[in-house]
C-alpha cells in the first residue's frame, strides 16, 4: 500500500510540475497541533487510499526553476474556506504562467480543516508566517531575491495573503527554532476574492450576511497594517457573497498609508478569481518582474485616423437659443467620426478633462481612444463643451452639463439617419469631464436647463458611463484643492450635485492611484452604485498619477487600458 501511495505522490508531483517537497514544521514543534487536521490538495485527499496521517505536516512545493529567472519568487495559496485546499486548477495555471515570466513558483499547503478553540485562521496563519521564513531563508540557494517574494491566493487564501501582508510584525506563534528569527514579511501580495474581511463575516469566516454594509461594519481588525505592509492587487466580483467591500476597505487603509495598490472590481462576477492579466500588469508596474520598460506617449501609438470612413461637425445649439451664454467661453459643438467598418449600432461620446478651464477633443484624452474604438467598428461624438467656468453664482460646470446634456438629445435625434440605435448611447470623459460624465450618467432626470425645441423632449439618459480619473466628485477635493483629505475616511462624502436618480447608469472606472485627485472619487462613486443594485467595474492602478496614459510602459495598466474600455463595451455594443 506505501509503495501505491508514493507513486501516487509522484504522479500528483509530476502533474503539478512540482520537484521537491519541503515540511516547514520539525517532528514534535508544530504549534497548536489538532489531530483533525491535515495538509493537503484536495485532489490527493480525495484520492481513494488517501492516509490522512501521511499529511498532518505543512509544506511547500517548490517547483521547477524557470528557464528565464528574474530573482522573484511567487507562493502560491489555495482557498477553501479554511476547510480545504480546494483550488488545484489555480495553483496549476498559476505555476504555469508565473514560471513562463521567470518566476519561481512554490505551492503552500497550510493545515485544514479549521482548528477547534481558537480563531478558525489561526493555524494557517503560522503555518504561513513559518512558510514565508523558509522561503526567504532558502532565496540564496534557489536562486532568487529574499526582498522579491509575493503571495497569491483565492478565497481563504486571499485572506491569509492579506495576513502575510499587512500583519507580519504580529507574531502568529512563539519562536521555536533559529529559523523563526527570519522576517516572515512578503514584498507584494496579489489578494483574489479575499473572504472575511469585512466585521459582519470574520468573526465566524462566513459570507458577509450584510453585504458589508452597515455604518456597524468595518474592516476586520485582525489585518493590523504594520510597517511592514506591502503593495497588494484586489481582485474581486461584483455580486460575491464574500462582499467585495471588503476589498474597498483594504485598499482604503492601504492608501491611507500610501502603500501603492491596485483594486480591481469586475461587474456581476460571483466568488472567483478574475483579472489575472491585471496581476502581472501590476507586478510589471511595480518591478517585480524586471525592469520597466521605457515609457511611450499615447498620440505617438495612435497618429492617424486611417480608421475613420466619415466625418462631420455641428453645432449643438440653435442661435440664439444658448442657455447661460458667457462671452467668454468658447462656442460648443459635436463631431461624429464613422468607422470604416461598423460592427455596432451603439454610439460613444466622448470628451476631454481641463479642470472647466478649458477642453480639447484632438488631445491625449480623447483622439486616442477615438481612434481605437474606431478601429473597432465604433462610432464615435467628440464634444467640446464650453469652458472656462461660468461666472457665479453658476456653478464650475453648469455650462458643461448643459452642453452634455443638449448633445446625447442631439445625438440620439441623429441616430436613426446614420442607422445606429439611439437606444444604446454611452458617456466617456477623463478629469473634470470625468466628473461631468458623473454627472451625464447619475443625474439625466435633473434638467440643466429650459427645453427649447422638439429636441428636448428626448431623453438624456445614457446607457453606460466611463469615468477615466473623475475629480471633484468629493467634497473635499470638489473644487481647486487636491487631495484633501483623499476620501479615505468614512466622512468623506461625494459631492451634492450627483443626484443618483432613477435612471442612473452602470460605469466603468480607471483611476492611478496615486492621483493627486485620488482614486478614492472613483470607489466611493463604485460604492454608492453597488449599494444601489448598480453593477459597474473599476480598475486603479499603483503609482500612477493624473493623467496616467499620456505616456506609458509597455506591459503596464496605464499602457492597456483601453483594452479594459471595448472589454467593458461589449455588453452594450453586442449585436
Amino acid at each position: 500500500m506505501k509503495k501505491i501511495l508514493s507513486l501516487i505522490l509522484i504522479f500528483v508531483s509530476l502533474q503539478l510540475g512540482a520537484w521537491e517537497r519541503e515540511y516547514i514544521w520539525p517532528a514534535g514543534k508544530m504549534p497548536d497541533t489538532q489531530a483533525h487536521q491535515i495538509a493537503a490538495m484536495t485532489d490527493v485527499s480525495k484520492a481513494e487510499g488517501f492516509n490522512p496521517d501521511e499529511y498532518r505536516i505543512p509544506y511547500l512545493e517548490w517547483f521547477e526553476k524557470p528557464s528565464n529567472p528574474n530573482g522573484a519568487c511567487m507562493i502560491l495559496i489555495s482557498g477553501g474556506g479554511y476547510y480545504n485546499c480546494c483550488d488545484v486548477g489555480l495553483i496549476k495555471m498559476w505555476h504555469e504562467e508565473f514560471t513562463k515570466l521567470g518566476v519561481q513558483c512554490v505551492n503552500f499547503v497550510y493545515r485544514t480543516t479549521r482548528p477547534k478553540g481558537i480563531p478558525y485562521y489561526q493555524t494557517a496563519w503560522e503555518d504561513g508566517q513559518r512558510a514565508v521564513r523558509m522561503v526567504r531563508s532558502e532565496a540564496k540557494k534557489r536562486g532568487f531575491d529574499p526582498e522579491k517574494i509575493g503571495a497569491i491566493g483565492m478565497s481563504a487564501g486571499g485572506h491569509l495573503t492579506l495576513l502575510l501582508a499587512t500583519s507580519s510584525e504580529t507574531p502568529a506563534y512563539e519562536p521555536i527554532d533559529k529559523l523563526d528569527a527570519v522576517p516572515c514579511h512578503i514584498n507584494w501580495a496579489v489578494a483574489n476574492a479575499p473572504a472575511y474581511v469585512t466585521s459582519d463575516a470574520d468573526e465566524k469566516g462566513i459570507p458577509a450576511p450584510r453585504e458589508g454594509y452597515g455604518k456597524d461594519v468595518t474592516i476586520s481588525k485582525v489585518f493590523k497594517f504594520d510597517g511592514h505592509t506591502c503593495p497588494v492587487s484586489l481582485h474581486h466580483g461584483g455580486k460575491d457573497p464574500y462582499s467585495p467591500n471588503g476589498s474597498t476597505l483594504v485598499y482604503r487603509e492601504l492608501r491611507k498609508r500610501k502603500v501603492p495598490a491596485e483594486l480591481h472590481l469586475y461587474p456581476n462576477k460571483p466568488h472567483g478569481a478574475f483579472g489575472f492579466e491585471r496581476a502581472v500588469e501590476f507586478m510589471t508596474q511595480m518591478g517585480y518582474l524586471g525592469p520597466v520598460k521605457p515609457e511611450e506617449k499615447i498620440m505617438d501609438r495612435f497618429p492617424s485616423d486611417e480608421d475613420r470612413a466619415g466625418y462631420k461637425k455641428e453645432a449643438i445649439w440653435p442661435e440664439g437659443k444658448m442657455p447661460d451664454r458667457q462671452e467668454n467661453q468658447c462656442e460648443p459643438y459635436i463631431e461624429w467620426h464613422f468607422p470604416h467598418q461598423l460592427q455596432t449600432h451603439a454610439i460613444q461620446i466622448i470628451y476631454s478633462g481641463g479642470s472647466y478651464t478649458g477642453n480639447n477633443p484632438d488631445d491625449f484624452e480623447v483622439a486616442p481612444i477615438r481612434r481605437y474604438l474606431n478601429s473597432l467598428g465604433i462610432t464615435v461624438v467628440t464634444l467640446k463643451y464650453r469652458t472656462p467656468r461660468p461666472a457665479a453664482p453658476l456653478a464650475k460646470h453648469t455650462t458643461a452639463w448643459q452642453d452634455l446634456q443638449r448633445a446625447i438629445r442631439v445625438v440620439r435625434s441623429e441616430a436613426p439617419s446614420h442607422g445606429l440605435d439611439p437606444k444604446r448611447i454611452g458617456i466617456m470623459g477623463s478629469s473634470a469631464g470625468g466628473h461631468l460624465t458623473l454627472m451625464g450618467v447619475t443625474s439625466s432626470r435633473h434638467k440643466s436647463y429650459y427645453p427649447i425645441d422638439n429636441i428636448d423632449k428626448l431623453s438624456c439618459k445614457v446607457q453606460w458611463g466611463i469615468g477615466i480619473y473623475p475629480a471633484y466628485a468629493l467634497e473635499g477635493n470638489s473644487d481647486w484643492s487636491k487631495n484633501m483629505p483623499g476620501g479615505n475616511e468614512d466622512s468623506d462624502a461625494l459631492v451634492p450635485e450627483f443626484t443618483f436618480d432613477l435612471d442612473t447608469a452602470p460605469m466603468l472606472f480607471i483611476h492611478g492611484d496615486a492621483d493627486s485627485w485620488p482614486a478614492m472619487n472613483s470607489v466611493k462613486v463604485w460604492e454608492k452604485m453597488r449599494a444601489m443594485g448598480i453593477q459597474s467595474e473599476l480598475h486603479t492602478l499603483a503609482l500612477r498619477p493624473h493623467c496616467f496614459q499620456r505616456t506609458a510602459s509597455p506591459g503596464t495598466g496605464s499602457y492597456t487600458w483601453m483594452e479594459r474600455i471595448a472589454e467593458y463595451l461589449q455588453p452594450f455594443i453586442k449585436e
